[in-house]
């Protein structure tokens, strides 16, 4: 079988051996002018090729233009061409083929050198400005020079092939490019779990134990006690975050129901959608946009959950089985799954229903008014009126009390009093505990609170003991501990019945 050594055609060889020169020429010296003609020959073809390149280029973007200008002319007339030769002097189209040179004209100053061109041509032909054949001696003119722009174009590709041709008749440097890399890559590390996933924050924990050959005889205590010694746990290992969605997975979890296609193409295009957590953190957007009002897109979020679990519970090559089954509508695969799906989103609607009531029953705390024992009962002293602007004050043990202080007390009675809303105002002075409870009731936590605090201040609420008390004062229960006491309460109560009284001279 012969041999082919034709691919060996292309190589240049710097073997010198072959050269002969004249004895009184230096041999090193001919080898590099032959180099240097090579590289010179080189870079002139590189040079022509782009340039030959690069007017076929401009020819393609001038041809349709002066196709469209000759159409013009033929049809509308000198004037036209006139119209378009001042605009291309006045207003030209900064526009232009893209290269470096410094000078480089524009395509409209391109078209008007071979408008002017033209015009010129018919002057020569004897054809002036108000010659009826003007506008056919233009039209020709600019159809021939259509037709030497195509021949030139030809002859342009026919030299652009023979100079592409005899520059790959060589290797180069140029040609010579990275073949199969024996590098090692590394593997793309594993995403990390989602943030808040149940046991992926937590590090774990080691204890040191130290064992000793006679542990009654040895107090290793201190040692253990060091040694297995933690932290106190911080509020954040205490209080774990809910799992949240992240841009991968929030992207997933608007998917369609049932576009098992688009769903696997998904998770094979983003790693961090099928990691710990994922799951966890689909239900917990579904439980939120359920409880927003969106349920749309809260059963795909569980839908897209359960397809993530399906695939976790499905082992190694989860992923891939259960989806070639999904998409493939295998009726048992798909009915369980359907069933899993609705049963979970029902559930979820329920616990949703379920949250919402009990903050609604949360809401509705009200604040009532009870008396602690049922001996006690609650009495409202409710003022008639504003104090009047004499006062006197008349009885035993009040000899002391200074009047304005109680016309002080009245007045912030009667203040307290009106501060109220008319509801409230009505229980007070029909003396009802029922009617002051339902007053509270129709109050949030926070003003039936003030209220209770305002009645108190002021003195119109008031809890009064079913004990028995004797002519003295004191309880008939009770030692001699506390006579002071109950003489001040009595001298206290003397003086608000008879501020009450309200003595006018």
């Amino acid at each position: 079988m012969p041999l082919n050594y034709s691919k060996w055609d292309k190589l240049e060889l710097s073997d010198d051996s072959d050269i002969e020169t004249h004895p009184n020429v230096d041999k090193k010296s001919l080898v590099r002018w032959k180099q240097r003609d090579i590289h010179e020959k080189r870079e002139m073809r590189k040079l022509h090729i782009a340039q030959l390149k690069a007017d076929i280029a401009c020819n393609e973007v001038l041809r349709p233009r002066l196709v469209q200008i000759a159409a013009d002319v033929e049809a509308q007339g000198p004037p036209h061409f006139s119209q378009l030769v001042e605009r291309f002097k006045t207003n030209p189209s900064p526009e232009k083929p893209p290269s470096n040179a410094p000078e480089q004209k524009s395509y409209d100053e391109m078209l008007l050198s071979l408008m002017l061109q033209v015009w010129e041509e018919a002057k020569q032909k004897g054809v002036e400005k108000d010659d009826p054949k003007l506008s056919e001696a233009l039209v020709a003119g600019l159809k021939a020079h259509l037709v030497r722009m195509d021949e030139h174009q030809e002859k342009m590709r026919k030299d652009l092939a023979t100079e592409e041709e005899e520059q790959h008749k060589k290797i180069t440097m140029e040609d010579l490019h990275e073949g199969f890399e024996s590098h090692y890559v590394p593997p793309k590390p594993a995403p990390p779990p989602v943030k808040g996933a149940i046991g992926s924050d937590k590090p774990k924990k080691t204890v040191t134990e130290i064992e000793v050959l006679n542990p009654k005889g040895v107090d290793s205590a201190p040692f253990s006690e060091a040694s297995t010694s933690k932290a106190p746990a911080s509020d954040d290992e205490d209080d774990d975050g809910l799992p949240e969605l992240t841009p991968a997975l929030e992207g997933f979890s608007h998917l369609p129901i049932r576009g098992y296609e688009e769903s696997w193409e998904y998770i094979k295009a983003h790693r961090d959608v099928y990691v710990p957590g994922a799951s966890d953190a689909l239900l917990v957007a579904a439980f939120r946009a359920q409880s927003a009002g969106k349920a749309k897109w809260a059963q795909q979020c569980v839908h897209q959950s359960l397809l993530l679990q399906y695939s976790e519970k499905l082992g190694k090559d989860g992923p891939s089985m259960l989806f070639r089954k999904l998409i493939a509508r295998d009726p048992r695969a798909t009915g369980v799954f359907e069933k899993d799906v609705a049963d979970t989103y029902a559930h979820l609607v329920e616990r949703v229903r379920i949250s919402k009531a009990e903050e609604a029953a949360a809401g509705t705390e009200q604040i009532q008014l009870m008396p602690e024992n049922p001996d006690q009962t609650i009495n409202f002293n409710v003022p008639d009126g504003p104090p009047p602007e004499k006062l006197q004050l008349d009885g035993p043990g009040f000899e002391g009390v200074d009047i304005e202080d109680v016309r002080k007390a009245l007045q912030l009675r009667w203040d307290v009093f009106k501060s109220f809303s008319e509801p409230m105002q009505k229980a007070l002075q029909d003396h009802s505990l029922d009617a002051v409870n339902k007053a509270l009731a129709a109050m949030n936590i926070t003003e039936a609170e003030q209220v209770v605090k305002l009645l108190e201040v002021a003195g119109i609420l008031s809890f009064a003991d079913g004990d028995i008390r004797d002519e003295t004062g004191r309880n008939a229960d009770a030692g001699d501990e506390g006579d002071e006491e109950d003489e001040d309460e009595e001298m206290a109560a003397e003086g608000e019945e008879a501020a009450a009284s309200q003595d006018i001279d």
